[in-house]
């Protein structure tokens, strides 16, 4: 963003063209939105999206219990899988059958994963359900949801920052093309013969 200081710097300068002018303007408007709009937008699109995520936090976390499973088998070959909700790597999951009750009495079965550490046969472990007692996935914590949001809002500042840029690029462009059409203009009307002595130039 050299132009910037062109602003100021080309004020008086007798060499100066409008062009000249007009890109440090575009760079300083570019500039401008760089610091101002896009940091903006970013904290907008991260506000409304973390927002929106506690709302599904609330909702998930009114709609379903964690509930008590008694393991009846391990499933073959699919022990140790890294939970990706889970920050660290420390927290394994281990595949497991398992059977619990549903509020209305009613027995359920189902193929589940656990991090407790005792998945043997007959082994108490938690899991998640709905309010019917069907199996459910984790409910959505609200430091996982800050996360999320945090990261819309820096994809959205980026993004930005990537379409204000490229605009201030093509707009440029554009207008060193017309600088240059212009220019060839000039010359093709000068003709083959300026500068010569009794050309009238």
């Amino acid at each position: 963003m050299r132009a910037l200081t062109g602003v100021w710097r080309w004020r008086h300068n007798s060499l100066r063209r409008a062009t000249d002018r007009r890109e440090a303007w575009v760079a300083l408007v570019a500039f401008l939105l760089l610091v101002v709009a896009a940091p903006a937008l970013g904290w907008y699109c991260g506000a409304r999206t973390d927002h929106r995520l506690q709302e599904s936090v609330r909702a998930q976390q009114a709609d379903r219990r964690y509930t008590t499973a008694v393991v009846v088998r391990r499933v073959a070959d699919r022990r140790h899988v890294s939970d990706p909700e889970v920050s660290t790597d420390r927290m394994r999951q281990t595949t497991v059958v398992a059977r619990w009750h549903a509020p209305d009495g009613t027995a359920r079965s189902a193929t589940v994963t656990t991090t407790s550490r005792d998945t043997a046969p007959g082994a108490r472990v938690r899991i998640w359900t709905d309010l019917a007692g069907d199996l459910a996935p984790r409910p959505l914590d609200a430091p996982t949801a800050h996360t999320h949001a945090a990261l819309a809002g820096f994809g959205a500042t980026m993004l930005s920052v990537l379409l204000i840029e490229g605009g201030r690029r093509l707009v440029v462009w554009r207008m060193v093309q017309r600088r240059y059409e212009r220019l060839d203009r000039a010359w093709a009307k000068a003709g083959p013969d300026w500068g010569r002595t009794g050309t009238g130039s």
